[in-house]
């Protein structure tokens, strides 16, 4: 039996790209699940008043989730992805359920534990086996994708919640969509997804990297990825911070809403806007990384984000809320695809998943510093100033990355 060409290219893997595509769609909804409802569960149900013991769903989903990214990318090298893919859907069956029938926020916490074990190793897995599949030339395209689909189901899932809750109330029913994402992803996963490990060994032999292959070790590769390599580091440090503000936008903006007069309805929407307009650009933006480069798109990314939430912490109007939430989903459509293509054009094929791992490592703790720190600058000072706070940080972010990072698409492909 003689073994199938293999063939690198968006075109010639539509199938299989497209599919799992779809399938970081149901993984995205199961995170929009969350987004315009809980912080009010927490308020309403469980009497809950403190904001960083609401934010604490979000501290332990950020902390889960770095961890298993890490070892997702070491376990895909080692197991294969398709394996480390389903493993993730199995993890997430019990989510739904403990969501629409906590007895207690620690219910609620400890779902969250499982959600963020499931996020690692789902979304960790389609954007490298997407990476294998493409090869060198239209990485930036293929991250866009990838994250259109996640990030533009998030927006889907929390205006569908949150309609959900303004017509039936907060629990169980918004949650009954998060069975049909369970099962959806699981099953595709299972029957139609196929694994893409070799994917990588062929790109090795016909890539730039051919025969510059380095025999790192799991420390010399978490070291570079996160301190030494100026490029790779100034990549996990900016997706650090820019998880830092979406954790602080997730649990805060909908307090910040409610506070000032929106319905449930207008929150949902208000909470979709965000990540509708950065799912939707990240397909332009991820191509235009192919052609402009990495590293501008990036520094001002993390620049427009800093505006959009300066704009949200000065509005208190539903026209500049929504103002505010098309800003930094603009700036993080600039960002979220440009770094993983980045990391694509630095990381030798051959350790590419661990490095993945380790700046995905480093980008969901951003989450729970995110959550601690605008938690507990608004319990001190008030949500307003923890909006300034993480303004300021994202705008740092940028300067540091203008100030350290190199280009690093390969000009030949970009001409």
């Amino acid at each position: 039996m003689t073994t199938p060409t293999i063939h690198l290219g968006l075109r010639e893997n539509l199938g299989q790209f497209s599919l799992l595509v779809l399938v970081n769609a149901f993984v995205g909804a199961m995170v929009g699940l969350e987004r315009s409802i809980l912080p009010a569960i927490a308020e309403q149900e469980f009497d809950i008043a403190a904001r960083a013991a609401i934010l604490s769903f979000i501290v332990v989903f950020g902390i889960t989730k770095a961890l298993t990214n890490y070892f997702a990318g070491r376990l895909s090298d080692r197991y294969g992805r398709k394996h480390v893919l389903v493993g993730g859907w199995l993890v997430a069956i019990p989510v739904p359920f403990v969501l629409m029938w906590a007895p207690d926020w620690n219910w609620i916490v400890a779902a969250n534990v499982l959600l963020g074990v499931s996020q690692g190793l789902t979304w960790s897995t389609t954007v490298i086996m997407k990476i294998d599949l493409v090869g060198p030339e239209q990485r930036g395209l293929a991250m866009g994708l990838n994250e259109f689909a996640g990030y533009f189901a998030v927006a889907g899932s929390a205006l569908a919640t949150g309609w959900f809750a303004a017509q039936y109330g907060l629990r169980p029913e918004p949650f009954y969509l998060g069975v049909v994402y369970v099962a959806a992803g699981l099953l595709l996963s299972v029957f139609a997804v196929r694994e893409t490990r070799h994917y990588v060994a062929h790109e090795a032999k016909l890539s730039a990297h051919a025969g510059a292959a380095d025999a790192l070790s799991q420390r010399e590769i978490f070291i570079r990825t996160s301190l030494v390599d100026r490029n790779l580091s100034s990549v996990s440090q900016a997706g650090l911070v820019n998880n830092l503000n979406d954790g602080m936008a997730w649990g805060l903006f909908p307090l910040v809403f409610v506070a000032a007069g929106m319905t449930l309805s207008q929150v949902g929407w208000l909470a979709a806007i965000y990540p509708a307009v950065w799912g939707m650009a990240q397909i332009f933006t991820g191509a235009l990384s192919d052609r402009v480069g990495r590293k501008w798109l990036i520094v001002s990314g993390m620049w427009v984000q800093a505006a959009g939430i300066a704009v949200t912490a000065l509005t208190a109007d539903f026209a500049g809320f929504a103002s505010g939430g098309v800003l930094l989903g603009i700036g993080t459509a600039m960002v979220y695809p440009t770094l993983l293509a980045a990391i694509g054009d630095v990381a030798h094929p051959t350790w590419r998943a661990s490095a993945v791992g380790v700046y995905r490592l480093w980008r969901d703790l951003g989450y729970a510093v995110g959550a601690l720190l605008a938690g507990f600058t608004a319990d001190a000072f008030g949500i307003g100033a923890a909006l300034w706070v993480v303004a300021a940080l994202t705008a740092l972010s940028g300067l540091l990355a203008a100030l350290r990072m190199r280009e690093t698409l390969n000009p030949a492909i970009a001409a």
